[in-house]
């Protein structure tokens, strides 16, 4: 499996931080490591995408595109987590509530309406009833 969003990521950082050295502490790895990160993006895509200097580091026409568009897809991966994971923190289920009649009436029914509207995911059983229960 290619891990082409973690080759994204890393490009984006070392554009993003102006060398090679400041990505690899950002991201806790090894200068070393992140060059070699890059070069093997650049063999994979068959373009250079970083000119390298001892002083810095700048973008090749391609390298420009290439960052655009990883930034792009990026902020959209962050974005779909983001929305899943808001999602699957929504309250759903029953909630079963057993109630005599005046307070069911009084207290419980005029909140439904809010209730629902703030929780669409949630099914409520709700058992009127006066009568004793031995619990």
């Amino acid at each position: 499996m290619d891990n082409r969003a973690g080759e994204m990521q890393v490009f984006v950082r070392v554009v993003d931080a102006g060398s090679f050295s400041q990505a690899a502490r950002q991201m806790l790895m090894t200068p070393s490591t992140v060059s070699k990160l890059i070069v093997r993006l650049e063999l994979r895509l068959g373009v250079r995408l970083l000119e390298r200097s001892t002083r810095k580091l700048s973008l090749t026409d391609e390298g420009r595109i290439y960052y655009e568009r990883s930034n792009a897809l990026l902020t959209e991966l962050d974005d779909v987590e983001r929305v899943l994971a808001q999602g699957a923190q929504k309250a759903r289920g029953t909630v079963r509530i057993n109630a005599s009649v005046a307070f069911g009436t009084l207290a419980i029914e005029p909140n439904l309406p809010a209730f629902w509207e703030a929780h669409p995911n949630i099914q409520i059983n709700l058992s009127l009833c006066d009568d004793i229960v031995d619990m």
